[in-house]
């Protein structure tokens, strides 16, 4: 073989990979995909779930259908999207934090690394009262916690919820004993707050948002080291202006696909992430409406952005007595 045939191959090589990774990176969808979301509608995961298929649809040219599956914090809708046949076609959706604990809850097992994350906003937690409380800030609430253990009701969407969490890392800063009611999702939650039903509320800014902005809810401070500007409201406190010291780590919510689909569904998702999702307007103008964080991001990115939330969520729940798995036997060390 002379030089130029030789050549004249290589070059045929390349050009045959070149366009074998190109192809890997536009799969064509050919029936609608299905979107589980397993928590009820209207919640946090439910908005931005719904946002981001919209937008997604654009790109892909197929439908996605949302179905809402709500039960044992998430667990349930997850499972159905992990049980299901592995070809790209069932999708889930939440919080990463949440799905990086199934496993150490003994409610599902799968972790984090069995998951292909595809983020797109970054949600915090606000300590939200029904008006006709007397509580003005987040201090008044803390020590009338203290002074009646367990007496005070606090509405989230069940154990691991955001709205779970936030008030867990509460108790373990002050001391402060509460009465926890679940609900199936986070909007219930609120609602019930809304209506008198719970004392309070510790979900997602992004599902108090209206109820905030109507005065139907009270904010006192958000469960954070960092103040909110919510568009129409205005600025709500960090909980560490009262608790100094105090810091939680960011909820990312995103797009789940279990590891074992076609190469080529992940391989265009994480490209459409990069050049679609990473500068979206409709989702920037989502977070930015909602008092969410617009914070893209995939794969590798993905998984170390949601680790630190997840180690923290695993940990709190396991000195909490409520695991029934180590979380450093399933991959998770203390952090």
């Amino acid at each position: 073989m002379n030089r130029i045939t030789f050549g004249r191959l290589a070059v045929a090589a390349l050009l045959a990979v070149a366009a074998g990774a190109a192809s890997a990176q536009n799969w064509k969808p050919t029936r609608p995909i299905n979107l589980i979301v397993p928590w009820a509608a209207g919640g946090s995961t439910d908005q931005v779930t719904r946002v981001t298929a919209a937008e997604l649809e654009k790109v892909l040219g197929q439908t996605i259908v949302i179905v809402n599956q709500p039960g044992a914090s998430g667990s349930i809708g997850t499972k159905s999207a992990l049980d299901a046949a592995k070809d790209g076609y069932t999708w889930t959706a939440g919080a990463a934090q949440d799905l990086g604990t199934y496993e150490t809850l003994g409610s599902l097992k799968t972790r984090i690394t069995d998951w292909h994350l595809f983020l797109t906003v970054a949600n915090i937690q606000v300590i939200g009262v029904n008006p006709n409380t007397p509580y003005q800030n987040a201090k008044q609430l803390i020590d009338a916690m203290k002074a009646n253990p367990g007496k005070i009701s606090v509405a989230t969407a069940g154990v691991t919820s955001a709205g779970h969490n936030a008030m867990e890392f509460i108790a373990k800063a002050t001391g402060a004993k509460y009465r926890e009611v679940s609900y199936d999702g986070g909007n219930p939650a609120v609602v019930a707050t809304v209506s008198g039903e719970t004392d309070a509320t510790t979900q997602l800014a992004v599902e108090q948002a209206d109820m905030i902005r109507g005065k139907r809810l009270r904010p006192l401070a958000t469960v954070s080291d960092k103040p909110l500007d919510l568009d129409g409201y205005g600025t709500i406190p960090p909980l560490s202006a009262t608790l100094p010291g105090f810091s939680a780590p960011a909820n990312y919510f995103g797009i789940f696909v279990p590891k074992g689909v076609p190469d080529e569904v992940v391989k265009t998702l994480d490209r459409i992430w990069a050049e679609n999702i990473a500068k979206n307007e409709a989702l920037r103008k989502y977070a930015a409406s909602r008092g969410a964080l617009f914070a893209p991001s995939s794969e590798e990115a993905a998984q170390k952005a949601v680790f630190p939330a997840v180690q923290a969520n695993a940990w709190m729940l396991f000195e909490s007595g409520k695991t029934k798995v180590s979380p450093d036997t399933v991959g998770i060390p203390k952090p």
